[in-house]
Parts: C-alpha cells; structure tokens; sequence
C-alpha cells in the first residue's frame, strides 16, 4: 500500500503545537508551571528550541499515519477524523505515560492535569490540520 504524505500538513500541525507550547507555557499558565515544577528559571535556549520542535514534528508524522490509515479504516474524514485521530493518540499514548511521573515520581496532580490539557488541545489542534490537509 502506499501512502502519501503531505508533509506541509505535518510541518504546519508541528509548528502549531509549538505556537500552543509557547502560549501555553510562557504566557497562559507560567507562573502555576513554575510553582508546581519548582522550575523559576525557564529561559528556552536555541538548541532547546530546535529540539522541542523536532519532537513536534516527529509526533505530528506519527499522528499523520495514524490519522491517514484510521480514516480509511473508520471511513471518516475532516474535523471529526482529526479529532478522533488527536483524542485518541493523546488517550492512548499521552495520558498514560505521564500518569506514570505522578505515580513513581510523586508529581502533583495539577501538573499532569496542565500538562495533559496541552497534549489533548495540542493533538486535537494538530489533528485537525492533518485530516483536512491530507
């Protein structure tokens, strides 16, 4: 089977979720992030930047094929195949790796709870660009 790929559609989901992080992080919710990190100094350095952003773009491929090969299967496409594809990749892969940091690594719930709330809006942002532009 061959599959085609837009990869202007999984650079353009990529650069949304970093748009988000940085809202997210740096204007939205800094301050409750750095009280529940312990983390006060949060300056993002280029080699940082560069390298949050290939894990976008890695996760926003990923969630490309996925999108692509359940739409066919699920035969949905648009706004509902986007954010079926980006719930379920955050229920499936997202939540229950970070439940983990809460268990074992005694972070605090409120954490995982901001935390989650990015990856849900960020996979569900990115979702929708992949279904529409795929």
């Amino acid at each position: 089977m061959e599959v085609h790929i837009n990869f202007l559609a999984v650079f353009i989901a990529a650069l949304a979720s970093y748009v988000i992080a940085t809202i997210w992080y740096a204007v939205l919710f800094s301050k409750l992030w750095k009280k529940l990190t312990g983390i006060e100094d949060m300056k993002p350095s280029p080699v940082k930047m560069v390298i949050v952003f290939v894990g976008s773009l890695v996760m926003s491929f990923v969630l490309y094929h996925n999108i692509v090969f359940g739409n066919s299967f699920f035969n949905i496409s648009g706004v509902t195949g986007g954010l079926m594809g980006g719930f379920f990749g955050w229920l499936g892969f997202i939540a229950p790796v970070t439940l983990t940091n809460v268990m074992y690594e005694k972070r605090p719930w409120k954490l995982w709870i901001l935390d989650n709330a990015f990856w849900l809006i960020s996979l569900l942002v990115m979702g929708i660009i992949i279904s529409i532009w795929q």
